[in-house]
């Protein structure tokens, strides 16, 4: 199964609101020939144009092949939310990890915030940022935990940007009478994700970054000097990195064996009146529950419903994506029964047993950075700075990120479509208990 063509056609962004609202930079050519550069990134999304903006900025000879368009990934595709922390809650993360582990961690992740409101006020770009996220629970028994969780945050990480909404505070945020509590963090934020891969674009562009679109690579050679070979070009570097996440596609065997691709879905409504937009998010905020098949979603600046849910069970994606999203939006908004779905689409994102980031060194100089599993906005922005540092011989970050549990899923990339298709059939049905 070739994961970049499979639902896609190479050199095409999807159709989706974000591709009819952003200008495209570019393209950039094809890498063609024998090409010599201090550092090879494999990967145009927001990890691999973070890494060649920030070893640009440093003066290296940089260059980035994207097999598709800048941005055509998960990073142009997704729900656009900007989120503090690691992908798991710090109280769970402080169970695998040292305290003094689980503080830098947090503060990596408070970071890599702050890096992409860095990113998006030197670009200029208008990425229509927003502040603040919502956690909304849709059972009762998840309130005891969350009201903890907000008491952890500010005890012991002196983190007051979050608090605790009960029944009645998370259903004026959210508008639905769905959720029973919830926490607000206003601390993490939401923006248009293609737009934000653009500009980064453009900025590595600037730097002095060589971009090259429609540039798959087939093969790298990891063991010594890195050699990368695409159909027209072999790259010679000094240093690698690949910054492939969901759509790496098997090209380097240990990745595949720690880094699962899955699909999810989106679907964006014709704008809503004025009134019924207010009353479902009044204040903006972006929203994500806490079902394992989790909702997620948010309101556009022209009163778009940007809806984001539905499970799937295997890695094509599924013929009618309004209909897989209108399922779980309607137990969301009922009032959105009759809304015209304008725009539908699936992304591929990568996940990792533990949910946790995979760096991995895959040579003497070739490096991975993947597996955000579902906070790759801020965390593959901040990932791409760390690479950069590591191809310095600034290691110290790297080093800990590649020290966080990475367990292999069982049975390799052979078993993860059975085993993937198990446990979303498992955990969409306790969804619903």
């Amino acid at each position: 199964m070739d994961i970049l063509t499979y639902n896609d056609r190479l050199g095409e962004h999807p159709q989706s609101w974000y591709a009819a609202t952003a200008e495209t930079p570019g393209p950039y050519p094809a890498a063609t020939g024998t090409i010599k550069a201090d550092v090879c990134v494999v990967g145009g999304g927001y990890a691999g144009l973070s890494a060649a903006l920030h070893m640009a900025r440093r003066g290296l000879d940089v260059v980035l092949l994207e097999a598709s368009r800048v941005g055509s990934g998960a990073s142009g595709r997704n729900g656009g939310q900007v989120s503090m922390g690691q992908r798991l809650e710090q109280d769970e993360l402080e169970t695998h990890v040292s305290m003094d582990d689980a503080r830098m961690l947090w503060d990596l992740g408070a970071e890599a915030v702050s890096l992409v409101k860095t990113i998006l006020s030197e670009s200029g770009d208008d990425c229509d940022w927003r502040d603040g996220v919502i956690h909304a629970n849709h059972r009762a028994r998840f309130s005891d935990h969350s009201q903890k969780h907000v008491d952890h945050m500010h005890k012991v990480y002196g983190y007051d940007k979050i608090r605790y909404l009960d029944r009645d505070a998370v259903r004026h945020e959210t508008g639905s009478e769905d959720y029973h509590s919830g926490t607000l963090d206003m601390g993490s934020g939401h923006l248009h994700p293609l737009r934000y891969a653009f500009a980064i674009a453009r900025l590595a562009e600037a730097a002095g970054a060589r971009l090259h679109e429609l540039s798959r690579a087939t093969k790298v050679e990891t063991k010594g000097k890195p050699r990368i070979h695409t159909d027209q070009a072999v790259i010679e570097a000094d240093h690698l990195i690949l910054a492939l996440n969901g759509y790496h596609n098997n090209l380097d065997h240990d990745v595949a064996h720690h880094v699962m691709p899955i699909n999810n879905f989106i679907a964006v409504t014709a704008p809503l009146p004025s009134g019924l937009a207010a009353k479902l998010i009044p204040n903006r905020h972006a929203v994500a529950d806490s079902r394992f098949v989790i909702n997620y979603y948010r309101m556009s600046p022209d009163n778009r419903m940007i809806f984001g849910g539905g499970e799937s069970y295997g890695y094509k994606f599924p013929t009618d994506i309004r209909a897989k999203v209108r399922a779980p939006m309607l137990g969301v908004y009922p009032e959105l029964k009759d809304a015209k779905l304008d725009y539908a689409w699936g992304g591929t994102l990568g996940i990792t047993m533990s949910r946790l980031p995979h760096f991995a060194r895959l040579g003497p100089s070739s490096i991975s950075i993947a597996g955000f599993s579902g906070q790759g906005v801020a965390l593959a922005t901040l990932a791409g700075q760390i690479a950069a540092e590591a191809v310095e011989g600034q290691a110290a970050r790297f080093d800990l990120m590649q020290s966080l549990p990475s367990p292999r899923f069982p049975g390799g990339p052979s078993l993860r479509t059975p085993l993937l298709a198990l446990a979303m059939t498992w955990y969409a049905l306790r969804d619903k208990i």
